[in-house]
């Protein structure tokens, strides 16, 4: 039975679940979720072999506007970095090996999801 006062998962927060999912199906490993650094935050952090990913991921229930990806505007970027520049000074290996990946997941009312991943999507400036 149905709670009828049940509210739905924010759409944001399904697009991160099925992000994740498709991460892991292609050999990433999740190491941190909605991880912030100061004032910005990183949607997932994860690793492939000896690389960090750090990875943007955008949602919409339709593609009638622009694609989720080009969402990730030189600001947002910005925002990125920074998170990203925190993480690796926590860790204390300023040696390693990192890049920006996005994910576009499109959530179609009553269709299939469609997840597309930007491996290397931008670099660090």
């Amino acid at each position: 039975m149905r709670w009828p006062f049940r509210r739905r998962m924010p759409l944001s927060c399904r697009g991160e679940d099925l992000a994740a999912r498709h991460l892991r199906r292609n050999g990433y490993k999740i190491l941190e979720r909605n991880a912030r650094f100061g004032r910005y935050e990183i949607d997932i952090i994860a690793q492939e072999r000896d690389t960090i990913v750090f990875v943007e991921v955008k949602t919409r229930q339709d593609d009638g506007m622009a694609a989720p990806e080009e969402s990730v505007d030189w600001t947002k970027r910005r925002h990125i970095r920074a998170a990203a520049r925190g993480y690796i000074s926590r860790r204390n290996d300023p040696g390693m090996y990192y890049r920006f990946d996005v994910v576009s997941v499109l959530l179609p009312e009553g269709g299939k999801p469609l997840v597309t991943l930007f491996r290397d999507a931008f670099h660090d400036e």
